[in-house]
């Protein structure tokens, strides 16, 4: 008797075994699928982390009206803020960090006659006049994006200078040639973030 009690029990701990191996199987094959299932919601979430994009319908439209690239005003939104209403140390405020006299000056040239300077807040408004700003200095620089991108974070004063230094040297004012380092590293940004914003929301950009 004894005997088959224990061919018995090793009957059951065998069949247990193989019942647990099965669950084990079972649960595996759930969990990847939940995996999959999850993975472009978690790459979707990642995206949002080191690459975000808010007001793309207002990226939208100013590029079509100041006959800009989209991915270009985001790459330099991501710069200026990250997406992100803030107030520089310089005073500098909103997406894309219009200084205070800036934004008068916009202003005046765009008949916003009943601007005031938390408006910039809006991002309608912030993004309006910030690609008014860039276009502005691309028709200035000739389309040249580095310039323009080197004004936009320095000043025409100093472009115009830098440019002006190149030329009595008889050479084109390069980013390389850029004396700041951080309007260098701006530069390098901007260009950076609009070639990622080109490849990672092209149907959200309208490209």
């Amino acid at each position: 008797v004894s005997v088959h009690a224990a061919h018995r029990r090793r009957a059951r701990s065998r069949a247990r075994g193989r019942r647990r191996l099965l669950l084990s199987a079972v649960l595996a094959v759930a969990g990847l699928a939940l995996v999959v299932a999850l993975l472009p919601t978690m790459r979707d979430a990642a995206q949002e982390l080191t690459l975000p994009l808010r007001h793309e319908d207002i990226i939208r439209q100013q590029a079509r009206e100041k006959n800009l690239p989209p991915d270009l005003i985001a790459g330099v939104i991501y710069a200026e803020s990250r997406f992100s209403d803030q107030t520089s140390h310089a005073g500098a405020r909103g997406l894309m960090q219009i200084t205070p006299e800036t934004a008068e000056a916009i202003a005046a040239r765009t008949g916003g006659v009943a601007f005031v300077q938390d408006d910039l807040s809006d991002p309608q408004i912030n993004i309006a006049y910030g690609s008014w700003y860039l276009r502005h200095m691309l028709d200035r620089y000739g389309d040249n994006v580095e310039l323009a991108l080197a004004a936009y974070n320095a000043g025409q004063g100093n472009v115009d200078r830098w440019i002006a230094e190149a030329a009595a040297e008889g050479r084109r004012l390069t980013v390389d040639d850029i004396p700041f380092p951080e309007t260098r590293a701006y530069v390098q940004r901007v260009l950076e973030a609009r070639d990622d914003y080109r490849r990672a929301y092209p149907d959200e950009l309208g490209l």
